[in-house]
């Protein structure tokens, strides 16, 4: 299996998991990424988090878009959505 494969099976697996459930894993996984520590532990627990807020972006782009397909004002850009992470 190659990375993008394996990276889109991880894609579905996330995607199964509620919002809300996710949610409440979020805190503790922000708690975790605040406490740098050189290791593999904290490795994960960013990759975690970032996962985490990846659905919780996914929806909100989808929420909007729905939103806006059914409004007058649709006119929203997804740059206005997305921010860059330095």
């Amino acid at each position: 299996m190659g990375i993008e494969e394996a990276l889109l099976k991880i894609a579905d697996r996330v995607l199964d998991f509620d919002e809300a459930s996710l949610a409440q894993l979020q805190e503790k996984y922000l708690k975790k990424v605040s406490e740098f520590s050189p290791n593999r532990e904290w490795e994960r627990a960013i990759i975690v988090y970032f996962l985490i807020n990846s659905v919780r972006v996914k929806n909100k782009i989808f929420n909007e878009k729905v939103k806006s397909s059914t409004s007058a004002r649709g006119n929203k850009s997804l740059k206005n959505i997305l921010k860059i992470v330095k």
